[in-house]
C-alpha cells in the first residue's frame, strides 16, 4: 500500500510539472507553476478526451517534451557516467530515459483525482530555483513537493522533483549506477530498450548543489 501510495503521489507531482507549457516565460517561478498548472489539469479533466486516453496522453507529453528538461535531468540521472558517453549516445540515452518518464508518471493518467497544489514558499538563486509544494490529497493530508527549476534560454524549466524527500535525480542515478557498476552501460541500455528500466521507488534525497 506504501509503494502504491508513492507511486500515486510521485504521478501526481509529474503531471503537475506539465503544466509549464512552452509560452511560460522568465518570470517568478511560483508565478509560472501557479497560472499554467490549470491548464493540465483541464486538460486531465476534459470530458471529450475521457474515452480517448491515447489522444489526451499523447498531449500530456508533448507538454512534458516542452517543459521538463529532459537532456538536464537524464545527465544527472546517468551521474559520472554521462562524461564517458560518446554524443550519439547520451542523445539515444535521453531519449529511454524520456521513455522511462512517460511508463513510470505519463502513462498513469488516469489516476488523477482532482488533487490539489498548494504554495508554500520560493527560493531564487541566479538562474536556479526551487519553488515549495504541499498536494492536498483526497485523504486529507498534505504531501511535500519540491520542483527544482534552472533558467535556460529564457524560460524557467524542471530537472528535479523532491517528493517527500525523494529525489527523482538521484533515485535514478542510483539505480542505474548499480547496473553499470555491476554490469554495464550497455547491459542498462539493453533494459530500457527493451522497455524493462527501473521503476521510481524511495531513496534519500540530495541537496540541490549536485550537477
Amino acid at each position: 500500500m506504501q509503494t502504491y501510495r508513492r507511486s500515486l503521489i510521485a504521478w501526481v507531482a509529474m503531471i503537475l510539472v506539465l503544466a509549464l507549457v512552452s509560452l511560460a516565460h522568465a518570470g517568478a517561478p511560483t508565478d509560472t507553476l501557479k497560472t499554467t498548472v490549470d491548464q493540465v489539469v483541464k486538460l486531465l479533466v476534459d470530458p471529450n478526451l475521457r474515452d480517448k486516453p491515447e489522444v489526451r496522453r499523447t498531449q500530456v507529453r508533448k507538454l512534458a517534451e516542452s517543459v521538463f528538461d529532459y537532456p538536464d535531468t537524464a545527465r544527472r540521472s546517468l551521474g559520472p557516467h554521462w562524461n564517458a558517453r560518446t554524443p550519439q549516445q547520451q542523445q539515444e540515452f535521453v531519449k529511454l530515459f524520456a521513455d522511462v518518464l512517460d511508463r513510470s508518471y505519463i502513462s498513469k493518467i488516469e489516476l488523477y483525482q482532482g488533487e490539489r497544489v498548494k504554495y508554500v514558499g520560493e527560493t531564487v538563486d541566479g538562474d536556479e530555483a526551487t519553488v515549495k509544494t504541499l498536494i492536498a490529497s483526497k485523504q486529507g493530508s498534505d504531501i511535500p513537493v519540491d520542483y527544482r527549476m534552472h533558467l535556460k534560454n529564457g524560460r524557467w524549466l524542471v530537472y528535479d522533483v523532491i517528493i517527500e524527500g525523494v529525489s527523482l535525480v538521484s533515485n535514478y542515478r542510483s539505480q542505474f549506477n548499480k547496473v553499470v557498476q555491476t554490469e554495464s552501460y550497455e547491459a542498462l541500455v539493453q533494459r530500457l530498450r527493451a522497455k524493462e528500466g527501473p521503476e521510481p521507488a524511495a531513496s534519500p534525497g540530495r541537496s540541490r548543489g549536485e550537477r
